[in-house]
């Protein structure tokens, strides 16, 4: 299991197009991957579940991933959210 903090940049935050960029991203990997923000734990391969989080432009989330290609799978969402998921 390996975890890592990183900073929403987008200006909307995980609204609906961002967040389905971003569960896009991560369903093609095998590992769990847990979004934690403002102190809960999200599914973040639901899309309910990263629209549940709430997540606002300057927001520093917790993903923690957990399985046999976590690592690439980690690299995957910080990548994608980082890059501000095309906006």
């Amino acid at each position: 299991m390996i975890n890592r903090k990183v900073k929403v940049t987008n200006p909307s935050g995980l609204h609906m197009r961002p967040a389905g960029v971003f569960v896009k991203v991560i369903t093609g990997f095998e590992s769990e991957v847990t979004l934690r923000a403002n102190g809960d734990d999200f599914n973040a391969k639901s899309m309910l579940g990263v629209l549940s989080a709430s997540i606002k432009c300057g927001d520093e989330v917790e993903l923690i991933v957990d399985g046999a290609d976590e690592e690439a799978c980690m690299k995957a969402a910080v990548e994608a959210i980082e890059s501000g998921l095309g906006e």
